[in-house]
């Protein structure tokens, strides 16, 4: 499996220059933890709740714009990558993230949400109930007594 297929690819970006509280709002009302900062359609950053100071960080974001609070190095990837490359990329740098580009612009996000959903959605297969070469097995019997020095 790609990056490609995993990804979600409605992004919701941000300008440097938004309040880091209308950001922060945007965040919570789509129930997303990463915002994409772009300016002029370049991506330049990345904003996460944990940078606007998670659920009591109101002195955080207080007078703050994005810019003051983004991530400049945007951890990035092509649609081509296997997802077990991204999860290592997220697990090694121990980042939530990571931006799927095509060239310099950013298509799509893989969030650790994603991959958790992929792991979810394997559980989900049919079960079938065929047990093929299934044998009975029975007890070993000895034939015959072994004797002599080993």
């Amino acid at each position: 499996m790609r990056a490609g297929d995993v990804m979600t690819r409605n992004l919701m970006t941000v300008s440097p220059g938004t309040a880091a509280e209308e950001a922060w709002l945007l965040m919570r009302q789509n129930r997303i933890h990463h915002l994409l900062v772009t300016s002029r359609s370049k991506l330049v950053g990345i904003v996460s709740d944990r940078d606007a100071g998670g659920p009591n960080g109101a002195s955080v974001r207080e007078n703050r714009t994005v810019n003051d609070l983004m991530t400049p190095h945007v951890v990035t990837t092509d649609a081509a990558t296997p997802v077990r490359r991204v999860a290592n990329l997220m697990r090694g740098r121990s980042i939530g993230c990571v931006v799927v580009t095509d060239g310099a612009n950013p298509v799509g996000i893989i969030t650790v949400a994603d991959l958790l959903e992929l792991l979810g959605r394997d559980t989900k297969r049919p079960r079938t109930d065929e047990r093929t070469g299934l044998h009975h097995r029975v007890p070993h019997r000895k034939q015959r007594v072994a004797s002599g020095v080993w």
